[in-house]
């Protein structure tokens, strides 16, 4: 494993849309290993493969468990939001965009389709600040960037 420098804002790459993952293979196992490590060195809580330079739809997401102080670390390789519904304002910030937290408008509940890093598929249905982590992470890979998505005063 290795840590990985991190795309600030202002870079190209992290507008441009990501490519689907086709080969599940050991070269996807080192990179995910290589996010999560990286993620976890800059106390992040959710790291998308464009923000290491890599433009694959590959995501890893620490996730809340209820009951417990210790998160559930998920990879969802080519993860698509099948469905969403209802409204939470909170704020938020991006190991891309350091020093910058605004808040942001996301759903409630969102369902995802993933795959996992073998290429078996998976859905699962994220609610809260779950919500917001698959979320964020899921926009890095159409290129959007949380601020993208700011509340304005008085709207």
């Amino acid at each position: 494993m290795a840590i990985r420098d991190i795309v600030k804002d202002g870079d190209p790459l992290l507008r441009k849309h990501s490519r689907d993952v086709d080969k599940f293979d050991g070269k996807l196992h080192a990179l995910l290993n290589d996010m999560l490590q990286t993620m976890r060195i800059a106390d992040g809580v959710g790291i998308a493969a464009p923000q290491v330079g890599i433009l694959r739809k590959a995501v890893i997401c620490e996730l809340e468990v209820e009951g417990s102080e210790e998160g559930e670390i998920l990879e969802m390789i080519n993860p698509v939001i099948t469905a969403k519904s209802g409204e939470q304002v909170g704020m938020e910030g991006c190991l891309s965009v350091p020093g910058k937290h605004c808040e942001v408008l996301r759903p409630e509940k969102v369902s995802v389709e993933f795959q996992d890093r073998f290429g078996a598929k998976h859905s699962r249905t994220f609610v809260g600040f779950n919500a917001v982590v698959a979320s964020h992470e899921i926009d890095h890979l159409s290129g959007i960037l949380f601020y993208d998505k700011e509340v304005k005063e008085g709207k």
